[in-house]
């Protein structure tokens, strides 16, 4: 086996180590609002649940040549964020709001995406998704030039074609995932396995 030094090593050789290992990774489409108004939307694919009592999730946004991107700055000045999961029917359209504007230029201009108001933050949401999260931004923890947002979720949304008693339905949300490079994954094959008691 091939032993590396992380400390030894590049950040993009240390990244392309991360990102082509810890796979497949859930695509967290973020929505935020500046001061001034102007809705943010970018994807993240270092995402996940931090806890469900309370209903948490963490968004780690790194930042570009040392400045904090938009969606970090926006959410810790406002305090709010929308999380979406990405499908297959909207991978397109937000794989378009990856382009690096600048912060007074909306990212959903670029697609054809509709921006729709939330229930309970005032960052609007976006209509194209069956998965949306409201969430009020918890904690901030900064980790080098990496900013960890971990956000309350206020309001869930899901899609009536997904929601089954309770319980999400895999197959019917059709979610993506991101891989390393240009690469991403559909859901794939699915099976199950009783777990100890």
């Amino acid at each position: 086996m091939l032993s590396f030094d992380p400390n030894q090593q590049t950040e993009r050789e240390n990244y392309k180590l991360l990102v082509g290992s810890v796979i497949p990774r859930p695509i967290a489409f973020v929505t935020s609002m500046s001061a001034d108004g102007i809705v943010n939307a970018a994807p993240f694919s270092y995402f996940n649940i931090v806890s469900s009592d309370p209903p948490l999730l963490s968004v780690s946004v790194q930042s570009r040549a040392g400045t904090p991107k938009d969606t970090a700055r926006n959410a810790m000045a406002t305090k709010e964020f929308v999380i979406h999961v990405v499908d297959e029917t909207n991978v397109g359209e937000v794989n378009k709001t990856a382009a690096s504007l600048p912060p007074e230029q909306s990212e959903i201009d670029l697609t054809e995406l509709t921006l729709i108001d939330s229930e309970i933050v005032k960052v609007p949401s976006v209509e194209q998704t069956k998965v949306r999260f409201e969430c009020r931004l918890e904690q901030a923890v900064e980790l080098g030039g990496t900013r960890l947002l971990i956000g309350r979720v206020v309001r869930f949304h899901i899609d009536e074609s997904i929601y089954d008693n309770g319980r999400i339905n895999p197959e019917i949300l059709q979610p993506v995932s991101r891989l390393a490079g240009t690469n991403y994954a559909k859901l794939g094959e699915i099976f199950s396995m009783k777990r100890p008691d």
